[in-house]
């Protein structure tokens, strides 16, 4: 956890790290539905208009995946011929979102971000359509296909949060993060329930329904995206100059990027890694299969509902020492689940994963959209993006395995060197942080 003295100096030295900017790529101009570009005379000078709507298609696409985590596994099950492929078509959500998501960048980077983002959603749409199709006709590699799409629809929606803290300046990025993850609450608490009560629209084949109900999310966020959102110019707050975009080489080795990197990336894997091994974990203990699903639903509440407050938290101690909090809680989790089996202790560990997880994601998300000139958002956005998406998927895969061979105990103690490698990373930020300022009063 990083020390104390961390919050006074992310706090006054965030405008003083601060790399110098650059102009936007001149292609971005080009595309025909940011041709709405935001500029001065728009009537969201501080970005909340644009949050607010990103935050609806946070949660109209948060909806979307988790009907795929509630319904997938068992959908997978039904048209698997070999029911050792059961939970591959969950899997393929996140191989296809960390498959796309550089790809996602750079063409937002040419086309705008609306028009990207209408795309991803229409993807998404497809996706769902295609789930139908193949619970209609019994295919399971058709619904997989399905349910890789929807992992394209992830790549280019996780760049909603970058969206809107790429419309402020320094001090409101924290701000727009949260709000857009605030979207997420609404999908933790309504997701579930939305799959249960759509599986028998589309009677007498079941969950059909609900993968059409991933097509309405989709359209939906379409239709959000199209008339109500725009691309953000470059805040006023930000100094434009004309120097070229660093090499990517450069840009990685920054202390503030690798503490960016480090919470996204090991935070997001430390939280996939002990959320898929949870129900399997929790039934072998002897619970039930409810208690289990009830556990990931609050679980997915403490990931979401955060961030009503996490942004408050940031402008009052400091964008570090809120890291600091999600690496502690994170821990916490470990500490709780290998002290008891018991259904309170997988409820508290899980609960405290979730608010750990938003404190490190904010957090690191707010250091990242600090890292880059606006010349070097794309290729800066997509290596983060990636490389959170790969280790997500990582996570995820040995979850099963580590969990058959070894229990639950050694997937909770694996967790702390992970963690352990992020509060170094925050720490050395840190220490460079201060090490600049001292450098500066010289």
């Amino acid at each position: 956890m990083p020390p104390s003295a961390a919050s006074s100096t992310a706090s006054s030295t965030a405008s003083s790290i601060a790399p110098p900017t650059a102009p936007p790529p001149a292609s971005a101009a080009v595309s025909s539905l940011a041709a709405g570009q935001t500029g001065a005379g728009h009537s969201d000078p501080d970005g909340r208009r644009a949050a607010r709507v990103l935050a609806v298609c946070q949660a109209l696409y948060t909806s979307s995946v988790s009907i795929d985590l509630t319904l997938t596994g068992l959908v997978g099950y039904t048209l698997a011929d070999d029911k050792a492929l059961a939970t591959l078509p969950f899997s393929l959500i996140t191989v296809a979102a960390a498959l796309t998501t550089i790809f996602a960048s750079f063409l937002m980077a040419r086309i705008g971000r609306r028009a990207g983002f209408v795309l991803g959603a229409g993807v998404g749409a497809l996706g769902g359509v295609v789930s139908v199709w193949a619970i209609f006709h019994h295919s399971f590699w058709a619904f997989c296909a399905g349910t890789a799409t929807v992992g394209v629809f992830q790549a280019f929606a996780q760049y909603y949060r970058l969206a809107a803290a790429d419309a402020v300046g320094i001090e409101g990025k924290s701000r727009a993060i949260s709000t857009v993850l605030t979207g997420g609450v609404v999908a933790a608490v309504c997701g579930p329930l939305l799959a249960a009560w759509s599986k028998e629209w589309l009677a007498p084949v079941a969950f059909a329904g609900s993968y059409a109900l991933v097509t309405g999310f989709g359209l939906v966020s379409i239709a959000m995206l199209a008339f109500l959102y725009r691309d953000a110019a470059p805040p006023a707050s930000v100094a434009v100059t004309h120097e070229p975009a660093r090499p990517l080489g450069e840009i990685v080795q920054q202390p503030i990027f690798a503490a960016a990197l480090a919470n996204n990336a090991l935070g997001y894997a430390v939280m996939m890694f002990v959320m898929t091994a949870t129900p399997i974990a929790a039934v072998a203990c002897g619970h039930t299969i409810g208690d289990g699903a009830a556990i990931i639903q609050w679980h997915l509440v403490g990931m979401f509902a955060p961030s009503l407050f996490s942004a408050r938290l940031i402008r009052r101690f400091g964008v570090l020492p809120v890291i600091g909090a999600g690496i502690a809680l994170s821990a916490l989790c470990g500490v709780l689940a290998l002290r008891s089996t018991d259904l309170p202790h997988f409820y508290a560990a899980l609960a405290c994963l979730g608010v750990g997880w938003n404190f490190m994601f904010v957090g690191g998300s707010t250091l990242l959209a600090q890292s880059y000139r606006p010349s070097e958002r794309a290729k800066t956005q997509a290596t983060s993006e990636f490389t959170t998406f790969a280790f997500s998927a990582l996570g995820s895969l040995f979850a099963g395995q580590l969990l058959a061979r070894f229990g639950w105990a050694t997937i909770n103690a694996a967790i702390f060197p992970l963690l352990g490698m992020a509060a170094l990373a925050t720490l050395g930020y840190a220490w460079s942080s201060k090490r600049q300022l001292a450098k500066g009063g010289s």
